[in-house]
Protein backbone atom coordinates (compact mmCIF):
# COMPACT_ATOMS: atom_id res chain seq x y z
CA UNK A 1 0.00 0.00 0.00
CA UNK A 2 2.83 2.34 0.82
CA UNK A 3 4.36 1.66 -2.55
CA UNK A 4 1.17 2.59 -4.35
CA UNK A 5 0.81 5.78 -2.31
CA UNK A 6 4.47 6.68 -2.93
CA UNK A 7 4.43 6.03 -6.67
CA UNK A 8 1.07 7.62 -7.55
CA UNK A 9 2.32 11.23 -7.67
CA UNK A 10 5.21 10.11 -9.88
CA UNK A 11 2.83 8.30 -12.22
CA UNK A 12 0.46 11.27 -12.38
CA UNK A 13 3.36 13.67 -12.96
CA UNK A 14 4.74 11.46 -15.73
CA UNK A 15 1.34 11.29 -17.42
CA UNK A 16 0.87 15.06 -17.19
CA UNK A 17 4.33 15.78 -18.60
CA UNK A 18 3.77 13.30 -21.40
CA UNK A 19 0.38 14.84 -22.21
CA UNK A 20 1.91 18.31 -22.12
CA UNK A 21 4.69 17.29 -24.49
CA UNK A 22 2.17 15.71 -26.83
CA UNK A 23 0.06 18.87 -26.77
CA UNK A 24 3.12 21.02 -27.47
CA UNK A 25 4.17 18.80 -30.35
CA UNK A 26 0.71 19.14 -31.88
CA UNK A 27 0.81 22.91 -31.48
CA UNK A 28 4.29 23.11 -33.04
CA UNK A 29 3.10 21.03 -36.00
CA UNK A 30 0.11 23.34 -36.47
CA UNK A 31 2.27 26.47 -36.21
CA UNK A 32 4.54 25.13 -38.94
CA UNK A 33 1.55 24.28 -41.13
CA UNK A 34 -0.02 27.73 -40.77
CA UNK A 35 3.18 29.69 -41.32
CA UNK A 36 4.39 27.55 -44.22
CA UNK A 37 1.12 27.99 -46.09
CA UNK A 38 0.59 31.68 -45.38
CA UNK A 39 4.14 32.57 -46.40
CA UNK A 40 4.23 30.29 -49.45
CA UNK A 41 4.69 31.55 -53.00
CA UNK A 42 1.07 30.61 -53.73
CA UNK A 43 -0.18 33.49 -51.58
CA UNK A 44 2.10 36.00 -53.34
CA UNK A 45 2.90 38.03 -50.24
CA UNK A 46 -0.72 38.59 -49.11
CA UNK A 47 -0.95 42.20 -50.32
CA UNK A 48 -4.18 43.77 -49.06
CA UNK A 49 -6.86 43.50 -51.75
CA UNK A 50 -4.83 41.09 -53.92
CA UNK A 51 -5.79 37.46 -54.71
CA UNK A 52 -3.21 36.17 -52.23
CA UNK A 53 -4.88 38.09 -49.41
CA UNK A 54 -8.21 36.48 -50.34
CA UNK A 55 -6.62 33.01 -50.22
CA UNK A 56 -5.20 33.80 -46.79
CA UNK A 57 -8.61 35.01 -45.57
CA UNK A 58 -10.22 31.79 -46.81
CA UNK A 59 -7.62 29.72 -44.97
CA UNK A 60 -8.05 31.63 -41.70
CA UNK A 61 -11.83 31.41 -42.01
CA UNK A 62 -11.67 27.63 -42.56
CA UNK A 63 -9.45 27.24 -39.48
CA UNK A 64 -11.85 29.30 -37.35
CA UNK A 65 -14.71 27.12 -38.57
CA UNK A 66 -12.83 23.94 -37.63
CA UNK A 67 -12.07 25.33 -34.18
CA UNK A 68 -15.76 26.06 -33.66
CA UNK A 69 -15.65 29.83 -33.35
CA UNK A 70 -18.81 31.85 -33.92
CA UNK A 71 -18.59 34.03 -37.06
CA UNK A 72 -18.62 37.74 -36.20
CA UNK A 73 -18.06 39.44 -39.54
CA UNK A 74 -20.68 41.11 -41.72
CA UNK A 75 -20.51 38.13 -44.10
CA UNK A 76 -19.90 35.10 -41.94
CA UNK A 77 -16.38 35.45 -40.56
CA UNK A 78 -15.49 38.20 -43.07
CA UNK A 79 -15.64 41.97 -42.64
CA UNK A 80 -14.65 43.95 -45.74
CA UNK A 81 -13.47 47.54 -45.76
CA UNK A 82 -12.15 50.06 -48.26
CA UNK A 83 -8.39 50.47 -48.19
CA UNK A 84 -7.94 52.89 -51.03
CA UNK A 85 -10.24 54.66 -53.41
CA UNK A 86 -8.62 57.05 -55.82
CA UNK A 87 -6.48 56.94 -58.95
CA UNK A 88 -3.25 55.37 -60.08
CA UNK A 89 -1.11 55.53 -63.25
CA UNK A 90 -2.81 53.81 -66.17
CA UNK A 91 -1.09 51.34 -68.49
CA UNK A 92 -0.40 54.06 -71.07
CA UNK A 93 1.10 56.48 -68.54
CA UNK A 94 4.72 57.02 -69.54
CA UNK A 95 7.79 59.15 -68.87
CA UNK A 96 10.96 58.92 -70.96
CA UNK A 97 14.11 60.72 -69.83
CA UNK A 98 16.82 60.80 -72.50
CA UNK A 99 15.01 57.91 -74.22
CA UNK A 100 15.07 55.88 -70.98
CA UNK A 101 11.60 54.72 -69.83
CA UNK A 102 10.94 55.42 -66.14
CA UNK A 103 8.68 53.36 -63.90
CA UNK A 104 5.46 54.93 -62.65
CA UNK A 105 4.89 54.59 -58.92
CA UNK A 106 8.57 54.23 -58.05
CA UNK A 107 10.65 56.58 -60.22
CA UNK A 108 7.90 59.08 -60.90
CA UNK A 109 4.35 59.70 -59.69
CA UNK A 110 1.72 61.97 -61.27
CA UNK A 111 0.48 64.58 -58.82
CA UNK A 112 -3.26 64.57 -57.94
CA UNK A 113 -4.00 67.82 -59.81
CA UNK A 114 -2.14 66.85 -62.99
CA UNK A 115 -3.70 67.25 -66.41
CA UNK A 116 -3.99 63.94 -68.23
CA UNK A 117 -2.18 64.84 -71.42
CA UNK A 118 1.20 64.59 -73.16
CA UNK A 119 4.18 66.95 -73.24
CA UNK A 120 7.66 66.71 -74.69
CA UNK A 121 10.73 68.83 -75.22
CA UNK A 122 14.47 69.31 -74.97
CA UNK A 123 14.77 70.89 -71.56
CA UNK A 124 17.72 72.98 -70.43
CA UNK A 125 18.75 72.78 -66.74
CA UNK A 126 18.15 75.98 -64.78
CA UNK A 127 16.20 77.49 -67.70
CA UNK A 128 12.42 77.32 -67.53
CA UNK A 129 11.22 78.50 -70.94
CA UNK A 130 7.72 79.16 -72.30
CA UNK A 131 6.28 76.40 -74.49
CA UNK A 132 8.47 73.79 -72.83
CA UNK A 133 8.50 71.48 -69.81
CA UNK A 134 9.72 73.10 -66.60
CA UNK A 135 12.04 71.46 -64.05
CA UNK A 136 11.42 72.78 -60.54
CA UNK A 137 13.90 72.13 -57.74
CA UNK A 138 11.75 71.70 -54.63
CA UNK A 139 14.74 72.32 -52.34
CA UNK A 140 14.81 75.93 -53.56
CA UNK A 141 11.12 76.63 -52.85
CA UNK A 142 9.81 78.46 -49.78
CA UNK A 143 7.18 76.20 -48.26
CA UNK A 144 6.60 78.25 -45.08
CA UNK A 145 3.56 80.03 -46.53
CA UNK A 146 1.66 76.81 -47.24
CA UNK A 147 -0.29 74.46 -45.00
CA UNK A 148 0.99 71.42 -46.88
CA UNK A 149 3.58 70.42 -49.45
CA UNK A 150 0.76 69.41 -51.77
CA UNK A 151 -0.55 72.97 -51.78
CA UNK A 152 2.95 74.22 -52.60
CA UNK A 153 3.19 71.90 -55.60
CA UNK A 154 -0.29 72.91 -56.71
CA UNK A 155 0.58 76.62 -56.57
CA UNK A 156 3.85 76.12 -58.46
CA UNK A 157 2.06 74.10 -61.16
CA UNK A 158 -0.56 76.82 -61.63
CA UNK A 159 2.10 79.54 -61.88
CA UNK A 160 4.13 77.49 -64.36
CA UNK A 161 1.06 76.96 -66.54
CA UNK A 162 0.28 80.67 -66.39
CA UNK A 163 3.84 81.43 -67.54
CA UNK A 164 3.47 79.15 -70.57
CA UNK A 165 4.96 75.85 -69.35
CA UNK A 166 3.67 72.75 -71.16
CA UNK A 167 4.38 70.51 -68.17
CA UNK A 168 6.17 70.56 -64.83
CA UNK A 169 8.50 68.08 -63.15
CA UNK A 170 9.31 68.47 -59.46
CA UNK A 171 12.63 67.05 -58.23
CA UNK A 172 14.49 66.98 -54.89
CA UNK A 173 11.24 66.61 -52.96
CA UNK A 174 11.63 65.11 -49.48
CA UNK A 175 8.36 63.16 -49.48
CA UNK A 176 8.34 59.35 -49.45
CA UNK A 177 6.89 57.29 -52.29
CA UNK A 178 3.96 56.03 -50.17
CA UNK A 179 3.12 59.62 -49.16
CA UNK A 180 3.03 60.88 -52.75
CA UNK A 181 1.04 57.83 -53.85
CA UNK A 182 -1.48 58.51 -51.07
CA UNK A 183 -2.11 61.98 -52.53
CA UNK A 184 -3.80 60.30 -55.49
CA UNK A 185 -6.58 59.25 -53.11
CA UNK A 186 -7.70 62.88 -52.94
CA UNK A 187 -9.94 64.65 -55.45
CA UNK A 188 -8.29 67.73 -56.94
CA UNK A 189 -9.27 70.10 -59.71
CA UNK A 190 -7.04 69.33 -62.68
CA UNK A 191 -4.48 71.88 -63.83
CA UNK A 192 -4.05 72.68 -67.54
CA UNK A 193 -0.64 70.94 -67.76
CA UNK A 194 0.78 67.58 -66.63
CA UNK A 195 2.60 67.62 -63.30
CA UNK A 196 4.77 64.83 -61.91
CA UNK A 197 7.04 64.21 -58.92
CA UNK A 198 10.27 62.21 -59.33
CA UNK A 199 12.18 60.04 -56.86
CA UNK A 200 15.59 60.70 -55.31
CA UNK A 201 17.20 58.49 -57.97
CA UNK A 202 15.81 60.58 -60.84
CA UNK A 203 16.33 63.82 -58.92
CA UNK A 204 20.08 63.17 -58.91
CA UNK A 205 20.04 63.01 -62.70
CA UNK A 206 18.03 66.23 -63.08
CA UNK A 207 20.20 67.99 -60.51
CA UNK A 208 23.42 67.34 -62.47
CA UNK A 209 25.05 70.73 -63.07
CA UNK A 210 27.14 69.29 -65.91
CA UNK A 211 24.16 68.11 -67.96
CA UNK A 212 23.65 70.05 -71.22
CA UNK A 213 19.98 69.20 -71.72
CA UNK A 214 17.35 66.53 -71.08
CA UNK A 215 15.11 64.95 -73.68
CA UNK A 216 11.78 64.45 -71.97
CA UNK A 217 8.59 62.86 -73.21
CA UNK A 218 5.57 62.67 -70.91
CA UNK A 219 2.16 61.09 -71.30
CA UNK A 220 0.23 61.31 -68.05
CA UNK A 221 -2.77 58.98 -67.83
CA UNK A 222 -4.64 57.91 -64.68
CA UNK A 223 -7.28 55.29 -63.97
CA UNK A 224 -9.71 54.92 -61.06
CA UNK A 225 -8.81 52.28 -58.48
CA UNK A 226 -10.55 50.81 -55.46
CA UNK A 227 -8.94 48.33 -53.08
CA UNK A 228 -10.90 46.33 -50.56
CA UNK A 229 -9.41 44.55 -47.55
CA UNK A 230 -10.92 41.81 -45.41
CA UNK A 231 -10.78 41.25 -41.66
CA UNK A 232 -11.54 37.69 -40.45
CA UNK A 233 -13.39 37.58 -37.12
CA UNK A 234 -14.32 34.68 -34.85
CA UNK A 235 -15.88 34.64 -31.37
CA UNK A 236 -16.08 32.45 -28.30
CA UNK A 237 -19.36 33.37 -26.62
CA UNK A 238 -19.37 32.43 -22.95
CA UNK A 239 -22.28 34.80 -22.19
CA UNK A 240 -19.88 36.78 -20.02
CA UNK A 241 -19.96 40.47 -19.12
CA UNK A 242 -16.58 41.23 -20.62
CA UNK A 243 -14.57 40.27 -23.71
CA UNK A 244 -10.87 39.85 -24.41
CA UNK A 245 -9.77 40.77 -27.94
CA UNK A 246 -6.83 38.89 -29.46
CA UNK A 247 -5.58 40.18 -32.79
CA UNK A 248 -2.88 39.73 -35.41
CA UNK A 249 -2.57 41.04 -38.96
CA UNK A 250 -2.22 38.64 -41.88
CA UNK A 251 -1.54 41.03 -44.77
CA UNK A 252 1.98 41.68 -46.02
CA UNK A 253 3.76 43.44 -48.91
CA UNK A 254 2.97 41.26 -51.93
CA UNK A 255 5.56 42.03 -54.60
CA UNK A 256 6.28 45.45 -53.12
CA UNK A 257 3.54 47.23 -55.08
CA UNK A 258 3.02 49.83 -52.34
CA UNK A 259 6.73 50.67 -52.22
CA UNK A 260 7.08 49.87 -48.51
CA UNK A 261 9.51 46.99 -48.98
CA UNK A 262 13.24 47.47 -48.44
CA UNK A 263 14.43 45.77 -51.63
CA UNK A 264 14.38 47.46 -55.04
CA UNK A 265 12.38 46.01 -57.89
CA UNK A 266 9.58 43.47 -58.02
CA UNK A 267 10.34 40.73 -55.48
CA UNK A 268 8.10 38.44 -53.45
CA UNK A 269 7.87 39.33 -49.77
CA UNK A 270 6.95 36.13 -47.92
CA UNK A 271 6.09 37.67 -44.56
CA UNK A 272 6.64 34.55 -42.44
CA UNK A 273 7.50 36.47 -39.28
CA UNK A 274 5.56 39.56 -40.43
CA UNK A 275 2.99 38.35 -39.69
CA UNK A 276 2.18 34.75 -40.48
CA UNK A 277 3.75 34.02 -37.07
CA UNK A 278 1.17 36.12 -35.24
CA UNK A 279 -1.74 34.61 -37.18
CA UNK A 280 -0.49 31.07 -36.51
CA UNK A 281 -0.32 31.80 -32.78
CA UNK A 282 -3.75 33.44 -32.84
CA UNK A 283 -5.33 30.34 -34.42
CA UNK A 284 -3.65 27.99 -31.95
CA UNK A 285 -4.62 30.18 -28.99
CA UNK A 286 -8.19 30.14 -30.28
CA UNK A 287 -8.05 26.35 -30.44
CA UNK A 288 -6.73 26.11 -26.89
CA UNK A 289 -9.13 28.66 -25.44
CA UNK A 290 -12.15 27.09 -27.13
CA UNK A 291 -11.26 23.74 -25.50
CA UNK A 292 -10.35 25.26 -22.11
CA UNK A 293 -12.27 25.83 -18.88
CA UNK A 294 -12.06 29.60 -19.28
CA UNK A 295 -15.74 30.50 -19.07
CA UNK A 296 -15.85 33.91 -17.35
CA UNK A 297 -14.74 35.81 -20.44
CA UNK A 298 -15.81 36.05 -24.07
CA UNK A 299 -13.05 36.05 -26.68
CA UNK A 300 -12.93 37.93 -29.98
CA UNK A 301 -10.24 36.70 -32.39
CA UNK A 302 -9.44 39.10 -35.23
CA UNK A 303 -7.13 38.53 -38.19
CA UNK A 304 -6.59 42.02 -39.57
CA UNK A 305 -5.79 43.02 -43.11
CA UNK A 306 -4.66 46.54 -44.04
CA UNK A 307 -1.97 46.72 -41.36
CA UNK A 308 0.60 47.72 -43.97
CA UNK A 309 -1.83 50.41 -45.18
CA UNK A 310 -1.80 52.60 -42.07
CA UNK A 311 -3.62 50.08 -39.86
CA UNK A 312 -6.75 50.48 -41.98
CA UNK A 313 -8.21 47.09 -40.99
CA UNK A 314 -8.05 47.61 -37.23
CA UNK A 315 -9.17 51.23 -37.57
CA UNK A 316 -12.22 50.04 -39.49
CA UNK A 317 -12.99 47.32 -36.96
CA UNK A 318 -12.85 49.67 -33.97
CA UNK A 319 -15.20 52.04 -35.81
CA UNK A 320 -17.51 49.17 -36.84
CA UNK A 321 -17.05 46.68 -34.03
CA UNK A 322 -19.06 43.45 -33.92
CA UNK A 323 -19.13 43.74 -30.12
CA UNK A 324 -19.74 46.59 -27.70
CA UNK A 325 -16.22 47.91 -27.13
CA UNK A 326 -17.23 49.30 -23.74
CA UNK A 327 -17.34 45.67 -22.61
CA UNK A 328 -13.83 44.94 -23.92
CA UNK A 329 -11.49 44.08 -21.07
CA UNK A 330 -8.26 44.44 -23.02
CA UNK A 331 -6.66 43.76 -26.41
CA UNK A 332 -3.59 41.60 -27.09
CA UNK A 333 -1.72 42.12 -30.37
CA UNK A 334 0.60 39.44 -31.78
CA UNK A 335 2.87 40.93 -34.44
CA UNK A 336 6.21 39.43 -35.52
CA UNK A 337 6.58 36.88 -32.73
CA UNK A 338 8.55 34.26 -34.69
CA UNK A 339 12.14 35.34 -34.04
CA UNK A 340 12.57 34.91 -30.28
CA UNK A 341 16.27 34.80 -29.32
CA UNK A 342 18.54 35.54 -26.38
CA UNK A 343 19.71 38.89 -27.79
CA UNK A 344 16.50 40.90 -27.68
CA UNK A 345 14.09 38.36 -26.18
CA UNK A 346 10.37 39.01 -26.01
CA UNK A 347 9.27 42.63 -26.13
CA UNK A 348 5.95 43.55 -24.54
CA UNK A 349 4.68 47.08 -25.18
CA UNK A 350 1.64 48.75 -23.66
CA UNK A 351 2.57 48.15 -20.01
CA UNK A 352 1.46 51.65 -19.11
CA UNK A 353 -2.08 51.22 -20.49
CA UNK A 354 -3.34 49.58 -17.28
CA UNK A 355 -2.02 49.60 -13.71
CA UNK A 356 -2.76 45.86 -13.58
CA UNK A 357 -0.22 44.77 -16.20
CA UNK A 358 2.89 44.90 -14.00
CA UNK A 359 1.43 42.57 -11.36
CA UNK A 360 -0.06 40.21 -13.94
CA UNK A 361 3.23 39.84 -15.81
CA UNK A 362 5.67 39.84 -12.90
CA UNK A 363 6.34 36.09 -13.13
CA UNK A 364 6.47 35.87 -16.93
CA UNK A 365 8.54 32.90 -18.15
CA UNK A 366 11.76 33.43 -16.20
CA UNK A 367 13.80 31.51 -18.76
CA UNK A 368 12.98 34.12 -21.42
CA UNK A 369 14.44 37.60 -21.56
CA UNK A 370 11.53 40.06 -21.51
CA UNK A 371 11.79 43.76 -22.34
CA UNK A 372 8.88 45.98 -21.35
CA UNK A 373 7.71 49.24 -22.88
CA UNK A 374 5.05 51.54 -21.47
CA UNK A 375 3.50 53.15 -24.54
CA UNK A 376 0.22 51.93 -26.01
CA UNK A 377 1.04 53.59 -29.34
CA UNK A 378 3.08 52.00 -32.12
CA UNK A 379 2.95 51.05 -35.79
CA UNK A 380 0.71 48.05 -35.22
CA UNK A 381 -2.96 47.28 -34.67
CA UNK A 382 -3.09 47.59 -30.88
CA UNK A 383 -2.87 51.36 -31.42
CA UNK A 384 -6.41 51.40 -32.87
CA UNK A 385 -7.75 49.88 -29.64
CA UNK A 386 -5.64 52.10 -27.40
CA UNK A 387 -7.31 55.06 -29.15
CA UNK A 388 -10.64 53.67 -27.87
CA UNK A 389 -9.27 53.69 -24.29
CA UNK A 390 -8.88 49.93 -24.10
CA UNK A 391 -5.82 48.49 -22.28
CA UNK A 392 -3.46 46.87 -24.78
CA UNK A 393 -0.35 44.72 -24.92
CA UNK A 394 1.83 44.24 -27.98
CA UNK A 395 3.96 41.07 -28.22
CA UNK A 396 6.97 41.28 -30.54
CA UNK A 397 10.30 39.46 -30.98
CA UNK A 398 12.53 41.63 -33.14
CA UNK A 399 13.19 43.15 -36.54
CA UNK A 400 15.28 40.51 -38.35
CA UNK A 401 14.52 40.56 -42.10
CA UNK A 402 11.83 43.21 -41.53
CA UNK A 403 10.18 44.07 -44.88
CA UNK A 404 12.73 41.93 -46.68
CA UNK A 405 12.01 39.03 -49.07
CA UNK A 406 14.22 36.82 -46.84
CA UNK A 407 11.50 36.73 -44.15
CA UNK A 408 10.72 33.07 -44.84
CA UNK A 409 9.25 30.13 -42.91
CA UNK A 410 12.57 28.33 -42.53
CA UNK A 411 13.87 31.14 -40.30
CA UNK A 412 11.04 30.97 -37.77
CA UNK A 413 11.84 29.89 -34.20
CA UNK A 414 8.80 27.67 -33.69
CA UNK A 415 9.72 26.74 -30.12
CA UNK A 416 10.08 30.43 -29.41
CA UNK A 417 6.67 31.15 -30.91
CA UNK A 418 5.21 28.48 -28.63
CA UNK A 419 6.91 30.17 -25.68
CA UNK A 420 5.23 33.49 -26.56
CA UNK A 421 1.89 31.68 -26.82
CA UNK A 422 2.34 30.24 -23.32
CA UNK A 423 3.03 33.71 -21.91
CA UNK A 424 -0.18 34.98 -23.54
CA UNK A 425 -2.28 32.02 -22.42
CA UNK A 426 -1.03 32.29 -18.83
CA UNK A 427 -1.95 35.97 -18.80
CA UNK A 428 -5.45 35.19 -20.09
CA UNK A 429 -5.88 32.56 -17.37
CA UNK A 430 -4.92 35.09 -14.69
CA UNK A 431 -7.50 37.62 -15.88
CA UNK A 432 -10.41 35.21 -16.29
CA UNK A 433 -11.67 35.67 -12.73
CA UNK A 434 -10.62 39.24 -11.88
CA UNK A 435 -12.44 42.53 -12.37
CA UNK A 436 -12.32 44.52 -15.60
CA UNK A 437 -8.92 46.17 -16.05
CA UNK A 438 -8.66 49.94 -15.69
CA UNK A 439 -7.30 51.96 -18.60
CA UNK A 440 -4.55 54.54 -18.28
CA UNK A 441 -3.18 56.80 -21.01
CA UNK A 442 0.53 56.73 -21.86
CA UNK A 443 2.82 59.46 -23.20
CA UNK A 444 2.81 59.70 -26.98
CA UNK A 445 6.19 58.70 -28.48
CA UNK A 446 7.82 61.19 -30.83
CA UNK A 447 8.10 58.35 -33.36
CA UNK A 448 6.43 54.96 -33.48
CA UNK A 449 9.09 52.85 -31.82
CA UNK A 450 8.08 49.36 -32.82
CA UNK A 451 7.21 47.63 -36.11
Amino acid sequence: MKKITWLLPLVVTTVLVSAQKKSDRKTLTNLQQHISYLSSDKLEGRLTGAPGEKLAAEYIQSQMQQIGLVPKGTDGFLQTFSVKEGREPAANCSFELNHRPLTAGTQYIPLPFTATKAAKGEVLPQANEPDNIWLINVAELDSTKFTSRRELYKRETAEAAKAGATGVIFFNGTESLPEINSWLETNETAASIPAVWVSKEISKILDDENANSFLIQLNVALKPVKRTGTNVIGYVDNKAARTVIIGAHYDHLGYGEDNNGLTKGKVLYHGANDNASGIAALLELARQIKASKLKNTNFLFVAFSGNEQSLSGSKYLTANSPIDLSQANYMLNLDMIGRLNTTHGLQIAGMGTSPSWTKLLENTNKETKVVYEASGVGNSDHTSFYRKQIPVLFFFTGMEDYHQPEDSADKINYEGTLTVMKVVFELIEKTDTIEKLAFTATPEPTTAAIK
